[in-house]
């Protein structure tokens, strides 16, 4: 039977990672500049998304420019564009079938059919978690890359923004967000652990014990 406390539990978690997933897209601070050397105090700090880059003065005033063009962007900056935005529609899904199958909600009526929608939404939200991995690791990787080789000019070297480590505490509340829902939505009539009940034997031993009588 669907065990209500981890189907909640699962949608609050798929809910907190939908939203730092969707706030992971839109912030620029995806790389940021990196200090190296002689580049301690600098005038200005870079900041990179992925719909935008910003330029932060020492003043604290901050410019901000959206991309001319998406060729323009590297790679696994136009792939996470992609990935980012699909996770988030697919999240947008869970999060409906979630509210109407959650035992709790009553909006189906249908036991095993809302069964079965709690577990399409958790595997959604599973999915969704995934596709905030994949870009985020990329990045960080491409990043890492970069600024440990001898070519890249120190001035384009660049360090991890928060919004990559964001994406991976998305990505996890996703996962277990969408596990959680999943595992709690059991359809009726299977038990989420075995049970073991001895109401057979007690009649047989009850039996058994009349007909010894009987011979006595």
């Amino acid at each position: 039977m669907a065990t209500t406390g981890m189907q909640l539990l699962g949608l609050v978690c798929g809910i907190i990672g939908w939203v730092g997933g969707f706030l992971v897209c839109l912030l620029p601070m995806w790389r940021v500049t990196a200090f190296i050397g002689n580049n301690i105090v600098t005038a200005q700090i870079t900041w990179e998304g992925l719909w935008m880059n910003c330029i932060v003065q020492s003043t604290g005033e901050i410019q901000c420019k959206v991309y001319d063009s998406l060729l323009a962007l590297p790679s696994d900056m136009q792939a996470a564009r992609g990935f980012t935005v699909l996770s988030i529609l697919l999240c947008c899904l869970a999060l409906t079938l979630g509210i109407l199958g959650v035992k709790c909600t009553k909006c189906v009526g249908h036991p095993s059919l809302e069964a079965r929608l709690a577990r399409i939404a958790g595997a959604l939200f599973v999915i969704a978690g995934f596709l905030y991995l994949v870009p985020v690791c990329w990045a960080a990787h491409s990043i890492i890359r970069d600024f440990y080789d001898p070519y890249v000019a120190a001035p384009h070297k660049r360090e991890l923004g928060p919004a990559l480590y964001m994406g991976w505490g998305a990505a996890a509340m996703l996962l277990i967000g969408g596990s959680l829902l999943y595992a709690g939505s059991s359809p009726p009539g299977i038990p989420s652990s075995p049970t073991f009940s001895s109401g057979e034997s007690s009649p047989r031993r009850a039996g058994g014990a009349s007909q010894v009588k009987g011979y006595v």
